[in-house]
């Protein structure tokens, strides 16, 4: 009889460690997709950069400075890899395009410039749809963060190999509000 209890008692344990494992797999592999999901836009906005900048560089020749910064941020950026480095190469990569398009601001021919219009809005949608992916790759880590660290995953988390995964966090440059200037 006791040797049934104790197989029982073996069992009931096996079965919660397969459940605990088996959340915390899924939860991992939902934020290593939705990294996968950031990674997929940054491609596309580091991607649509270096057009921008060709498009504004055939326009004029002058204000070598800004698109030097503006490639120089780019390529940091896409040379990051993961959260820890993206978030800074990323604030940086934003600051510098900002410059670029307060640049296109002040010249009245490259706001008119169809091509520059087009790469705006893309840049735009891009940035949209970047945002959207932090806040579901940071939900995503949340979730899985939370679980890890509740009872009773905790007692088995750390022995089955799951970590804490990283948020991706903004510097606190990219939280200045912007100012604004209509005239």
């Amino acid at each position: 009889m006791s040797l049934w209890i104790v197989i029982g008692i073996v069992v009931l344990i096996v079965l919660w460690l397969i459940v605990i494992y088996n959340g915390l797999v899924g939860g991992r592999n939902q934020a290593q997709t939705a990294w996968s999901q950031i990674d997929v836009q940054l491609k596309r906005r580091h991607d649509l950069i270096p057009n921008l900048v060709q498009v504004v560089k055939d326009a004029m020749g002058y204000e070598q400075e800004t698109l030097t910064k503006v490639i120089q941020a780019r390529n940091a950026a896409a040379a990051a890899s993961g959260p820890a480095q993206a978030g800074p190469a990323e604030a940086a990569l934003s600051q510098a395009t900002r410059g670029l398009l307060g640049l296109v601001e002040s010249y009245p021919q490259l706001k008119a410039n169809e091509n520059v219009k087009q790469l705006q809005e893309e840049l735009a949608s891009t940035e949209n749809k970047i945002a959207f992916s932090r806040q579901f790759y940071n939900d995503s880590v949340n979730s899985y963060n939370n679980r890890r660290q509740s009872f009773p995953a905790v007692l088995a988390a750390a022995s089955l190999g799951f970590g804490p995964i990283d948020l991706f966090t903004m510097p606190e440059t990219e939280r200045e509000v912007p100012k604004v200037a209509l005239r």
